[in-house]
């Protein structure tokens, strides 16, 4: 499963690296929503939740939903401004209609608001199925969603009022302890697009972020099968501290591409690819391979001795070896005669948090 970026014809310039204070506050609300997605940072979002008034709690939880599960598009800039004012005012300037669109598609639920629809700002149907989609979300959901298409400016400047009150409790302080990492980051990215061009620097971005062969399309290793267009305007990267281990990618129709990826960590360790964490998961899939690794957790062996071990034919064992060496669950080594199977321990420990880290991503 990828997300692929068509770049084809796209002129030079037009993939950008810049910092976002929008899209680096809209990272620190996910935090505190979901602090369960980064436990890095529970000391952090266990502070400013202490430090919040109770009236700006209150309206975080109203909103949260532009920002827990998914982000709305509008809080991931592709222009980035170098100040979170700059950025508000440009989403000012969105258009109620592209605003409220992005703001539902959060607040229902993924992607169940179709963008091809008529809108629920003038068409009552569509009102009606967007209030039922955001009801079976969750009352919170309902109430957002209610207020939203009844009186989309208000919401819109008590969002802006709420988004403007959190820099003052707590994002201009950890923005000015950020910034330095953000920018040495930048600096890097930026020198590898100069120099090397833009296989190198997407490189830099992640392991599951690649230049496909041929230079056209840029392929994004998440769990999802989409498609979108730079169309000339374009394709930003965006750097976060608080971020990770998210990578998000801004992809619907009418919005131009956007990356917000994790600044690498002093020792990163790359993910695993996706492809690699099925691979293993389709090995373990079948009964047989799980005997013969509780076998081999106990120490090498044979494909003679497995089989005796669990009354299989060798043939039938070499299969389901092969199978398990294939997800790289397994290494063989000959000695002598024989030849004896390790069971690989690092990549089946790691295997849950490789799968939750491609879930996340």
């Amino acid at each position: 499963m990828t997300l692929r970026i068509d770049i084809s014809g796209l002129p030079p310039g037009r993939l950008r690296f810049a910092a976002s204070p929008l899209a680096e506050l809209t990272a620190m609300l996910h935090v505190l929503a979901e602090p369960g997605h980064h436990p890095q940072l529970a000391g952090w979002a266990g502070d400013v939740r202490v430090g919040l008034r109770p009236e700006l709690a209150e309206r975080l939880r109203e909103a949260e939903f532009l920002w827990r599960s998914s982000q709305a598009d509008f809080l991931i800039p592709a222009r980035p401004r170098p100040t979170l004012a700059e950025e508000l005012d440009d989403v000012d300037g969105i258009d109620d209609e592209t605003y409220v669109t992005a703001a539902l598609v959060t607040t229902c639920g993924g992607n169940r608001v179709p963008q091809a629809s008529p809108s629920p700002l003038t068409d009552a149907s569509a009102r009606e199925r967007a209030l039922e989609l955001a009801q079976a979300r969750g009352a919170r959901q309902e109430a957002f969603a209610e207020r939203l298409l009844a009186d989309p400016a208000a919401v819109r400047a008590r969002v802006r009022h709420t988004l403007e009150q959190c820099a003052e409790a707590f994002f201009d302080a950890a923005w000015a302890g950020v910034a330095v990492r953000l920018a040495t980051d930048l600096r890097l990215k930026n020198e590898l697009l100069k120099r090397h061009g833009a296989g190198p620097a997407l490189a830099s971005v992640s392991a599951a972020v690649a230049l496909a062969p041929g230079g056209d399309c840029i392929v994004v290793d998440k769990l999802q099968d989409k498609a979108t267009a730079a169309h000339g305007a374009g394709v930003t990267f965006i750097p976060t501290v608080f971020g990770s281990p998210h990578l998000v990618v801004v992809h619907a129709p009418g919005w131009q591409p956007v990356v917000q990826y994790p600044v690498a960590e002093p020792s990163p360790t790359e993910p695993v690819p996706l492809e690699t964490v099925t691979l293993r998961l389709e090995a373990l899939a079948h009964p047989v391979r799980l005997r013969l690794l509780r076998t081999l957790a106990r120490g090498p062996h044979t494909t003679g001795e497995l089989a005796h071990t669990w009354e299989l034919s060798p043939p039938e064992v070499s299969r389901h070896l092969a199978v398990l060496r294939r997800a790289g669950l397994l290494t063989a080594r000959r000695h002598g005669r024989y030849v004896r199977h390790t069971l690989n321990l690092p990549e089946l420990t790691a295997l849950g948090t490789d799968l939750l880290a491609a879930v996340l991503r």
